[in-house]
């Protein structure tokens, strides 16, 4: 029993230390195109080109909507619309994936 408690507080803290962000990179005209990050329980936000050329730039966005993974500030997975300007139908489902390998990762 000690086991499986000892496992599991390892498990909570290596998830809780690790910084894992999602940042969808839009704009205004393709708004019905983004997804909702709200199933995601780390930290997440939606950038607009009006608002945040600067980064767009930096990042060199070339399709809105965008949605980038980060683990500790470093870029590990971008998921692109394409020409199409609409993320895949299974997008939540591909960065689940990638959280959970970096999270696998770990051990």
């Amino acid at each position: 029993m000690k086991w499986i408690v000892t496992v599991i507080a390892l498990f909570v803290s290596v998830v809780s230390s690790a910084q894992i962000e999602i940042i969808q990179y839009s704009a205004e005209f393709v708004k019905s195109n983004e997804i909702s990050l709200k199933s995601f329980r780390y930290e997440t936000k939606t950038l607009y080109m009006s608002k945040a050329q600067d980064k767009f730039k930096k990042l060199d966005i070339e399709y809105i909507p965008t949605i980038i993974l980060f683990y500790n500030g470093e870029e590990v997975y971008r998921l692109e619309s394409g020409i199409s300007l609409k993320l895949p139908e299974n997008s939540i489902d591909l960065i689940e994936n990638e959280i959970e390998e970096i999270i696998e990762s770990k051990f």
